[in-house]
């Protein structure tokens, strides 16, 4: 099978994406309450964007309004390590679009390798041949950044890299919609949540995975499906792997 036609075997029918897409920002909506987990709401948008937009893997970083940048959500295990190196060494596209406030695109990496002479080899190694970053931005606001991953060198349709902004627009105001009730720490305290929440879910994967002879993407297929099936919080559900030996797998 060529490139274009694994990629265009990759991609939703119209129909299927239209369906898919409406049903996301719906969920996206959902989250907006008072109570709402902002770890889960980071990871329906990564698993949206493999799913309605037809990329090969979506990874999200963002500011912890302390000068930091922190991986929250990943797809796949090879976007969690490839995005960890990044913030390792300080290098990548999702980190120039969170710099830039603006969207970051390589058609093929290996033109870029002069650009991102770490990041390249890397990503390439983690078999990703094409990226885009758009960003977690409101108005002049930028907390964040969303990649998109690629197994084909070859440009992200620009209509799936506005629907990738539009989705990471919702998700900003998620989670800055308690700046405008709250004072300004309130963020720094929603991130820092999300971070302690990603650590419960990482040591919950490793469990399951070690527990059942799981991959790690496996094991967080099964989290996920724990926490929609009982309308749980994914955060709830890995503490309860960690500190109480639910396991997910049975049901």
């Amino acid at each position: 099978m060529t490139d274009q036609a694994e990629a265009d075997a990759s991609q939703p029918s119209a129909q299927t994406r239209e369906q898919a897409l409406a049903d996301t920002f719906v969920r996206l909506a959902d989250t907006m309450v008072d109570d709402y987990d902002v770890a889960d709401l980071l990871d329906q948008l990564v698993t949206a964007c493999v799913h309605v937009l037809g990329v090969t893997a979506a990874g999200l970083l963002l500011d912890d309004q302390k000068g930091n940048l922190a991986l929250v959500a990943s797809s796949s295990q090879e976007t969690r390590l490839l995005e960890l190196f990044v913030l390792q060494n300080n290098e990548g596209p999702c980190l120039d679009c969170v710099r830039t406030g603006a969207a970051v695109v390589s058609d093929n990496l290996e033109d870029d390798h002069d650009r991102w002479p770490l990041f390249v080899p890397a990503a390439r190694m983690a078999g990703f041949r094409s990226v885009a970053a758009v960003p977690m931005r409101l108005r002049d606001q930028t907390i964040g950044g969303l990649g998109l991953f690629m197994n084909v060198p070859q440009p992200i349709p620009a209509a799936s890299r506005r629907l990738a902004q539009a989705l990471a627009d919702v998700a900003t105001i998620g989670v800055l919609q308690q700046r405008s009730l709250h004072r300004s720490h309130v963020l720094s305290e929603q991130l820092q949540s999300a971070l302690t929440s990603r650590i419960a879910i990482e040591q919950a994967k490793g469990i399951l995975a070690e527990r059942n002879n799981l991959t790690m993407d496996e094991a967080f297929d099964a989290l996920r499906r724990h926490a929609r099936n009982h309308n749980l919080k994914l955060t709830d559900v890995a503490t309860s792997v960690v500190t109480a030996g639910l396991d997910p797998t049975l049901g």
